[in-house]
């Protein structure tokens, strides 16, 4: 290890032990299971935004997004637009939820097929599945840069970025994954500012973006150099990703009130399309300073060779902040499901509320045990995930979507849309031809998803469940482990 990559190091740990200190602190409020999994229900305002913008800036919108941008140009600003369209959605269409005190994804799309076991059952499983992968991809896409940056062993890298992230979430639970989402939210932002100020400096001036790449790549949103089609579907499959994520739901159900989560949702998605711009530049410079190199390096090529040391060091926490932020978001998603609704699915009955943060923490273990697992045998797990969204979340965005404001949609309907999506998505990736056209499965997946619902739904007997008896039922279940729920009284109405 060289002297730059000894403080690059160096460095790191810095970092990591703070985040760590900052789990410390805070666990000293954790007195429930409810406070370790979703922080007492009472994030405000400035917490969301900063936890949710963290999580908003993952490795696909950071590292992958500016090696989008080396290869297409502005085409890279499509992570950070679609994304912030998603965010938008999400406030109009499920910001309102919050008034149910839902704990998981999978128990919201419960409650709008009449508390069926067989749609929370099915959903859970695929949901913390989805999470262990999103998991491994931070992971991957931490290990890689870190690796990359410090030259340790590739293998050693996905060990320590997973321990990184774990640790701190195993000592505090949820609310150590929002405090340090907004440190590593603030760093990841200021960091990408000075990022992209240096390159547009290092390749003499803003004017040289557009004198040295082509004109595809310098056309509106690169739109001549990707193609419309397989533009609109890489926004359409971020948007999506958002609008049917468990740990952006999870933000939701975690949050003061409906209210907080509007303000903080419209203030993250306004955040997030400036953001959009950094990474598309960024990746442009990269590609006129470096234009043989492959452009999955461009983001660590920047701070290492580029740059300064005492800058890469900056750009490395920045980096590694993006990645580890949205890694701990699915990571606390994911035990909240496992430990909600997967552990039901299997035992037939609800952990013990008094042992809930004993086995949030054992089940953190074994997460973090099963996604560092399987990221061990590959380094393409994340072209793998972007491909999952497609398959899986189109139909979970549409079962939600119209179980919550088509009132003839029943449970048939929604394991339909599931299908269909999914079966949607394995044509077109099948096919090069198909994939080459659409660019990703997630359109074709959506109206195929939207059809089998309506159809099956049509076809079948409307659900005989009202949605105050399904949200009674979900509350019956969720005051055995959650102490912030209350049952309603009969004679209170769904809104």
């Amino acid at each position: 290890m060289g002297e730059a990559q000894l403080v690059y190091f160096l460095v790191f740990l810095g970092f990591l032990l703070a985040m760590v200190a900052v789990g410390v602190i805070v666990s000293r409020s954790v007195k429930s299971g409810e406070d370790f999994l979703m922080g007492g229900r009472g994030l405000t305002t400035p917490l969301l935004i900063g936890t949710t913008l963290a999580t908003l800036v993952g490795t696909g919108s950071s590292m992958g997004a500016v090696g989008y941008g080396f290869s297409n140009g502005w085409a890279g600003a499509l992570y950070g637009i679609g994304g912030s369209v998603g965010m938008f959605l999400l406030l109009l269409l499920f910001a309102d939820v919050r008034k149910y005190n839902f704990m998981t994804f999978s128990e919201e799309l419960s409650f709008y097929y009449g508390a069926n076991k067989l749609v929370k059952g099915l959903t859970s499983i695929i949901l913390y599945v989805a999470c262990i992968g999103w998991l491994g991809a931070h992971i991957i896409g931490g290990s890689l840069y870190l690796s990359w940056i410090t030259g340790i062993d590739p293998v050693l890298s996905k060990v320590i970025v997973a321990l990184g992230f774990g640790l701190y979430t195993l000592i505090g639970g949820y609310l150590a994954v929002v405090y340090t989402d907004v440190v590593q939210g603030v760093i990841l932002f200021v960091g990408f500012i000075l990022l992209t100020v240096l390159s547009i400096v290092a390749i003499g001036g803003f004017s040289e973006v557009s004198a040295n790449v082509t004109p595809e790549m310098g056309s509106f949103l690169g739109l001549q150099q990707v193609g419309i089609i397989p533009a609109i579907s890489l926004a359409v499959v971020i948007a999506v990703g958002v609008l049917a994520t468990p740990s952006y739901r999870h933000r939701i159900y975690s949050s003061k009130n409906a209210l907080t989560v509007k303000k903080g949702f419209l203030i993250t998605g306004i955040l997030f399309a400036l953001f959009s711009l950094f990474p598309a530049i960024v990746g442009m410079s990269a590609s006129i300073l470096n234009p043989g190199m492959d452009s999955e390096y461009a983001f660590p090529y920047l701070a290492t060779e580029v740059f300064p040391l005492w800058i890469g060091a900056v750009v490395l926490i920045a980096g590694l902040s993006a990645t580890m932020s949205s890694g701990s978001s699915d990571f606390i998603a994911a035990v909240t499901i496992l430990l909600r609704d997967v552990f039901e699915l299997f035992t037939g009955r609800l952990p013990e509320k008094e042992k809930m943060v004993l086995y949030s923490r054992v089940s953190l273990v074994l997460t973090l045990l099963f996604a560092l697992f399987f990221t061990l045998f590959t380094n393409n797990i994340i072209t793998y995930i972007s491909n999952f969204i497609s398959t899986v979340m189109a139909g979970l965005f549409v079962a939600a979507l119209l179980g919550k404001f088509w009132s003839r949609a029943n449970w048939q309907g929604g394991i339909a849309s599931l299908i269909g999506g999914s079966v949607t998505s394995f044509i077109i990736l099948s096919s090069e031809s198909m994939t080459a056209f659409w660019g990703n499965p997630i359109l074709p997946a959506i109206m195929v998803a939207l059809a089998a619902n309506i159809i099956v739904s049509l076809v079948t007997p409307a659900q005989a469940i009202s949605k105050e008896k399904a949200l009674r039922i979900l509350e019956e279940e969720r005051t055995r482990l959650d102490e912030g729920t209350t049952v309603i009284p009969d004679q209170k109405k769904v809104q």
